[in-house]
């Protein structure tokens, strides 16, 4: 079994992207950090997704947070 190297690397530069996005924005880093982990893992460990499918899951989740963000802003 080899170590999935670029998927970590993958996971872990969207990891770092979401919680400087969140810093900027003034939001929680730890819950949108989080939230971009939670996608990775399940992008890689359940659905079995290689690194294009893990990048197709973050740019879901930084829709679903703008649509999200854009819906509740007042």
């Amino acid at each position: 079994m080899t170590i999935p190297y670029l998927q970590i690397l993958v996971m872990v530069g969207f990891a770092i992207f979401f919680y400087r996005a969140a810093e900027a924005e003034n939001e929680s880093k730890w819950i949108w950090c989080g939230l971009s982990i939670l996608i990775s893992a399940l992008a890689f460990f359940w659905w079995h997704w290689s690194w294009p499918g893990i990048i197709a899951a973050q740019l879901a989740l930084f829709l679903g947070i703008a649509c999200f963000r854009m819906r509740n802003k007042k």
